[in-house]
């Protein structure tokens, strides 16, 4: 079954997406992709055909958004938790991405014709190498791609992508890449796997589970969560449109939030920025106090410095994170 697929909404869908699309829409949508295997004990199914038609919904709920004009999709495909299901289950989920996967580098005219990009969000060192190959290659070849976007997380919880981005800031201080003062709030948020991305502006759960299960859960502090009773498999293009409804009623109040923790978060930076100068000043002068205009020429070339040093070190980030994708596909030349 085809990732990308074809054909238009009928006419009540187009009127409803029309009527929707007036109002403020959402330019980033997550979704706990949940109930699978619920779906396939309630028809008497296989698990591994209860995933197979998460898959194939997927891909109906990826034309839906395409439609809506939806340019950003995010889904929990597969937790670290998932590796404690049983070795046939997780066996068949990691033959099924491998499948899947080889199926999108086949469409490869098609990802180009929608300018689709691909990215996988989590650790990929702990799936099968042969899987690792194929994701990398899907990654590469849809990179440049700029008009939709389709985030997959896989071997991922949020916990683990926090603490990596710890990591990551601890990796810049040992490189001498950045200071231990540069560490901030902003600056754990560049380092995310999802840094590429907006926060989701809308959340949606299926199964009628209402917790986050470790999913997203620092870029959705600001964002419209909705949980509906529907499992995966039978999810409808109603439930996505009830969804943004939620959406649209709570536009409002998510904007405000958003904003005022854009302008706590910017002070918070200039305090730690005055923190700074001010003990350098201090230093400096042998506890004196320096005048206003000195401490805010020196401000303006602290920030100026910081700066840089911050993107020097995401750009060393950004290289160290494209250079594991170009080595799995050298990897599988060479072999």
């Amino acid at each position: 079954m085809s990732w990308i697929r074809e054909g238009e909404l009928n006419l009540l869908e187009k009127i409803s997406a029309n009527i929707l699309m007036a109002g403020p829409m959402p330019k980033h949508v997550a979704f706990i992709m949940d109930g699978n295997r619920r779906f396939a004990r309630k028809k008497n199914m296989d698990r591994k055909d209860g995933h197979m038609q998460g898959f194939n919904k997927l891909a109906e709920t990826l034309r839906w958004c395409k439609h809506l004009n939806i340019p950003e999709v995010t889904v929990y495909a597969f937790s670290i938790e998932n590796f404690k299901r049983s070795k046939e289950e997780v066996d068949g989920l990691m033959e099924l991405a491998k499948q899947k996967f080889e199926k999108l580098l086949e469409e490869r005219e098609n990802l180009e014709k929608h300018s689709v990009c691909i990215r996988v969000l989590g650790d990929l060192n702990m799936l099968p190498l042969d899987l690792q190959e194929v994701i990398a290659k899907a990654v590469i070849m849809t990179k440049n791609h700029d008009k939709c976007f389709l985030n997959v997380c896989f071997a991922y919880t949020s916990r683990y992508e926090i603490t990596n981005a710890v990591r990551e800031m601890a990796w810049g201080v040992e490189q001498g890449l950045i200071k231990a003062s540069d560490v901030s709030e902003a600056l754990l948020s560049e380092c995310l796997y999802s840094s590429n991305s907006p926060n989701p502006d809308l959340l949606i759960r299926t199964s009628g589970e209402v917790r986050l299960s470790d999913f997203l859960l620092w870029q959705t502090s600001h964002s419209c969560l909705v949980f509906q009773s529907v499992l995966w498999p039978e999810y409808s293009f109603w439930n996505l449109c009830e969804a943004i409804v939620q959406y649209q009623l709570n536009h409002k109040s998510i904007q405000k939030a958003r904003e005022l923790h854009r302008e706590e978060q910017a002070l918070q930076q200039n305090e730690a920025d005055c923190a700074c100068v001010a003990e350098h000043l201090q230093h400096q002068g042998n506890g004196k106090p320096a005048d206003a205009q000195r401490r805010q020429e020196a401000l303006q070339r602290y920030t100026v410095a910081r700066e840089a040093r911050v993107q020097d070190f995401l750009q060393a980030l950004k290289h160290k994170r494209d250079s594991f994708f170009t080595n799995l596909c050298s990897e599988t030349v060479l072999t």
